[in-house]
């Protein structure tokens, strides 16, 4: 995946319509419609300390230590020796690049607390990052911008407060940003299929506006494209081969050469079935139905070869290569899957070609049998063995196929195998990963990337998959990890909520599910998420809006905007913390720092304040005074108390 985020430069409106998709290509772009929807998007921010991998320890109390990273500013760790020194440790579970910011609370409000914070890769040599050994600004905390790739631990010490001030820490915050070299992208496949009447065209009333929806998909920011591979396309439910064969060898090579063109980063995902391969089918090619599992091995390996160097000779190499689409079942189902796949006659493809034809199952396959997973009885278990190698042989004759291309051209084309964690079921995906890697390197072949699916109606909630996402990555270390495929809803078109989901039907919240996602990716340790790429934005739970659309004037969801506005090009320091007696008012800074992420360079601006209500220091307590910078918002925290005394050592 190539991704250094180039394209990713600011746009100053949310597209609406195809003329402004023409418009924004040519730097003529009109405002936005309110057909579009009103949307807010902010650069991706994420606090590690609230992730379920990271922890706390302490020089003294460090059972006690974990309550300076539970979000809840009201407890606090507390130092069992109440003396300068003491020091607290943020530990990550692994390498970050793009931690920018970190913010400290301490216990006592109108307290001067002075410390440094030390940065560590291996939690054994130390970088200083922050230094506030010479601040004498009462206040509960701080918030500090730094740069330090590599980031495993973070270390508060405190070397100096008020006295009678505890020695401890309420809230320790490390914030992480996208990295530049996190690919976000789509699958765009129906770029062969729904803009074919023009040439892959969108277009408007005057031809020479058109504008292609790869084009549109670049000058929105996504940086990568993934197109799916039909051996011999055809309905799935009339049988009849299709005319135009839409996703079939020919044309997703066309389309591949059109992303190749518009210097966008190109996957391919082969499919090996003539229609759709997912979870609940993996159906054979047609053609290959009669072959004996030998014959049906050489074909994986011929088929792959031809096809990968077919796109190597005409100029599109494929960045990544998925031998296989959501494999969890296994795929080139056979003998080992009888049938009928969908015995109801409600189910939606109970009449599917494969589902009617017993030549699918008339030799062996690739086909997992799950009912035997952690039987006891020797039958199933040799039954259940036989079937993952089997499967691991085909994924092996793809893979090798891939990795020969690769090597004969000088090229290093990325393998990766994508599958799901259902909901609950993140034993199965463990032992999928276990089974499949140990079998497929005893075969003499690896993959480079794991990839999972996220679709919150089927894979649970967003704290679950990322839990679940984090386990498996650290079960299989050395393999980077994708979000090959989610999708949320941007239209409430059934008045149903998307199960497992905060995010509403709109274009808000679909951008918000979006961000999250990208988080998700973002945030695994050691810098291995590597990219998050979206399903079908222009044709399934859309960022067209194709209900308030008539062609050939497209609407266009303003939550298409993530693609640009995610990354952080600046980082605030949104929060002052500071103190001031009763009856004064607070004196609040005439600038705040921003860091300027491209260089890492800081440099002061200039905060404008809102006026401090009449009466707000009249008595202890907090008052919250809002201000604004050419950069965006900035809160200071201001504590009134009945009196400031200066620092001495605790």
């Amino acid at each position: 995946m190539r991704g250094k985020h180039t394209i990713r430069a600011p746009l100053a409106v949310v597209v609406a319509t195809a003329v402004a998709f023409a418009g924004s290509i040519t730097g003529t772009a009109a405002p936005a419609t309110a057909a579009a929807g009103d949307v807010t998007i902010t650069p991706v921010e994420s606090n590690l300390a609230g992730k379920p991998w990271v922890s706390a320890a302490a020089s003294s109390a460090s059972a006690k230590a974990a309550r300076a990273i539970d979000g809840d500013p009201g407890t606090a760790w507390l130092a069992s020796r109440q003396r300068a020194g003491e020091w607290l440790t943020l530990h990550l579970g692994g390498r970050y690049d793009n931690v920018r910011k970190v913010e400290v609370v301490f216990p006592d409000k109108g307290a001067v607390y002075q410390y440094v914070i030390d940065a560590s890769s291996d939690g054994t040599t130390w970088t200083t990052v922050v230094d506030r050994t010479g601040s004498w600004v009462p206040g509960r905390g701080g918030v500090h911008l730094f740069t330090r790739p590599g980031t495993a631990h973070l270390r508060v010490t405190i070397t100096r407060a008020s006295p009678g001030a505890k020695i401890g820490i309420s809230e320790l915050s490390a914030f992480n940003y996208l990295r530049d070299d996190l690919v976000l992208g789509a699958d765009l496949s129906y770029a062969d299929q729904n803009t074919a009447r023009d040439g892959l065209t969108y277009h408007v009333d005057d031809p020479a506006q058109a504008v292609d929806l790869l084009s549109f998909a670049k000058n929105a920011g996504m940086e990568y494209v993934r197109l799916r591979v039909f051996n011999d396309p055809r309905d799935e439910r009339s049988h009849e081969y299709l005319d135009p064969a839409y996703q079939g060898l020919e044309r997703t090579a066309a389309v591949a050469k059109s992303v190749a063109d518009k210097g966008m980063g190109l996957g391919i995902d082969l499919h090996y079935s003539d229609h759709w391969a997912d979870p609940s089918k993996q159906a054979k090619p047609t053609a290959w139905t009669s072959l004996s599992f030998a014959d049906l091995t050489a074909e994986v390996y011929d088929y792959t070869h031809d096809y990968v160097q077919a796109l190597v000779d005409q100029g599109t190499t494929p960045d990544k290569v998925a031998v296989g689409n959501e494999l969890i079942n296994g795929f080139l189902w056979g003998s080992e899957r009888p049938q009928p796949w969908f015995a109801d006659p409600a189910d939606w493809c109970f009449t599917c070609y494969f589902n009617n034809d017993p030549a699918f199952v008339a030799q062996p396959g690739g086909g997992l049998l799950w009912d035997y997973f952690g039987s006891s009885d020797a039958t199933e278990r040799a039954a259940y063995d036989a079937a993952w190698d089997r499967f691991t042989t085909l994924q092996a004759a793809g893979i090798k196929a891939v990795r020969d291309v690769s090597a004969a051209n000088g090229l290093d084309i990325k393998l990766e195998t994508h599958v799901i964690i259902d909901d609950g079921r993140l034993d199965r995906t463990l032992e999928f990963w276990s089974q499949f890697l140990t079998r497929l390197k005893a075969k003499g072949q690896d993959i480079d990337v794991i990839a999972h699916s996220y679709y919150p109606e089927w894979h649970g909630s967003a704290e679950d998959y990322e839990r679940n996402l984090h386990a498996i990555a650290a079960a299989h270390p050395g393999y980077e990890l994708e979000i090959a495929e989610t999708s949320h809803p941007a239209n409430d078109w059934d008045g149903i909520p998307v199960p497992n989901s905060p995010y509403p039907k709109t274009a808000q919240g679909q951008a918000d599910a979006y961000q999250r996602v990208f988080q998700i990716a973002n945030d695994l340790p050691d810098n291995r998420g590597i990219g998050a790429l979206v399903w079908e934005p222009a044709n399934w739970q859309e960022m067209v809006d194709w209900g308030n659309s008539s062609w050939p004037v497209l609407n266009v969801f303003g939550s298409v905007e993530v693609y640009r506005k995610s990354d952080a090009e600046r980082v605030l320091q949104d929060t002052v913390y500071t103190a001031t007696p009763v009856r004064r008012a607070p004196r609040l800074p005439a600038t705040v720092d921003v860091l300027t992420t491209a260089d890492g360079s800081i440099a002061p601006v200039a905060v404008t304040w809102d006026a401090v209500p009449s009466g707000a220091t009249s008595a202890p307590g907090e008052i919250v005074v809002n201000g604004t910078t050419a950069y965006g918002p900035v809160t200071a925290v201001v504590d009134v108390v009945r009196r400031l005394g200066p620092p001495i050592i605790a």
